[in-house]
């Protein structure tokens, strides 16, 4: 049987969860089954040399929403590949869309990944232009399934919640020293977003320290607004924790600053599934999170790590002081969501399940059961 091709399209391999999908998806599809692509419709960015050499690539630089070059650069490279599946992520979602009017016409398949979806501030009515006859929908959380259903109109039948998947890539030291005592070390992996809630981390900070001087919070992450995120650097400053709190940036060495770390931790407002628990899981970190989005969901309901209410500062500093005086509990919870993330959003799993929504949107009958999971060679990284 023919391989078929599949592109996933992205708008910047920038650091965030929507452009780490798109590439352990690409990198992951069985080669024996399909022909993996992968498009950013603007630019790369720093999470490029993370796509493994089989991925076909195509940067199309786009300088508008609607730059007709780019949309015909695509159609060109779709059509001499043959390409049937456009795989778009996020806001990407649009760019596809026009590219899939023209021949061969593949089916388009959103990823929908958006982490504000509480905040109800996206416009219904361009999404629901966008998702008319769509061939599916993947949503990376329950409430962006039930979006797509009610707001959208997109059939249930087309719409499929995956929780992303988790790929540790880099196996090497860190890029740079880092600041603090390795038992004394938090990490918080999260882009200075309003919705990640810095201010709540950094006022439990303050209180943390107060009694335990040597904490120290590290935070990984870019940002897209720069005076949102010098609002949050002249926080640190305000509150007496420069000492205490160190903002590393966009890191490529993220696997090796976390098993330099004790502890993982989101201090979140509004959630989705995080794939920055994820991360913490499979490096066998005991977390502290905010009870919001599908965070229970990850940390079992609170057994595999422990959960605080939002915007509560004390409980937040409560539990990050719980656990620094707590190494056994510390080892224990990070082996129980080390295991839990392996066995609920390991790659073969979530792969399994991408697949089947391939097959459904091609027509595949064999696709039309109610199994989430089949087994799958997934293809290698490298």
């Amino acid at each position: 049987m023919p391989r078929v091709a599949v592109m996933h399209v992205v708008d910047a391999l920038r650091i965030g969860g929507a452009e780490r999908a798109a590439i352990n998806l690409s990198n992951l599809l069985p080669r024996d089954c399909y022909d993996a692509y992968l498009c950013t419709t603007r630019e790369e960015g720093p999470l490029a040399n993370l796509v493994a050499p089989h991925v076909g690539r195509v940067s199309l630089g786009r300088r508008s929403i609607l730059d007709p070059s780019a949309v015909l650069a695509l159609v060109r490279f779709i059509r001499a590949r043959q390409i049937r599946i456009l795989h778009a992520h996020a806001s990407a979602l649009f760019f596809a869309r026009l590219a899939s009017l023209f021949p061969p016409f593949p089916a388009v398949v959103w990823h929908d990944h958006y982490g504000r979806y509480a905040f109800n501030d996206r416009p219904v009515w361009l999404y629901k232009l966008a998702t008319k006859s769509i061939g599916g929908v993947v949503a990376v959380n329950r409430p962006l399934e039930e979006w797509s259903r009610r707001a959208l109109g997109v059939p249930s039948e087309r719409v499929r919640y995956i929780p992303n998947l988790v790929q540790l890539e880099g196996g090497s030291g860190l890029d740079a020293p880092l600041p603090g005592n390795p038992g004394q070390r938090i990490v918080c992996v999260a882009n200075i977003r309003p919705q990640k809630d810095h201010a709540n981390l950094l006022e439990a900070m303050r209180l943390l320290t107060a009694d335990v001087p040597e904490a120290h919070l590290l935070l990984v992450g870019d940002y897209a607004d720069k005076a949102y995120c010098d609002s949050v650097l002249r926080e640190i400053s305000a509150l007496g924790l420069s000492r205490n709190v160190t903002y590393l940036g966009a890191r490529r060495d993220v696997p090796a600053i976390l098993r330099a770390c004790a502890i993982g931790v989101l201090g979140s407002r509004s959630e989705g599934l995080p794939l920055a628990l994820l991360e913490y899981g499979m490096a066998g970190l005991p977390v502290v999170a905010t009870n919001v989005g599908q965070c229970p969901e990850v940390l079992d309901d609170g057994a595999a790590g422990l959960l605080v209410p939002p915007s509560s500062p004390q409980s937040l500093a409560e539990g990050l002081r719980y656990l620094l005086a707590s190494p056994g509990t510390r080892d224990e919870l990070g082996t129980r969501l080390k295991a839990r993330v392996e066995s609920q959003y390991s790659a073969d799993r979530i792969m399994a399940r991408i697949c089947k929504v391939y097959r459904q949107v091609l027509g595949d009958e064999s696709a039309d059961g109610d199994e989430d999971y089949v087994d799958v060679k997934i293809a290698s990284a490298t």
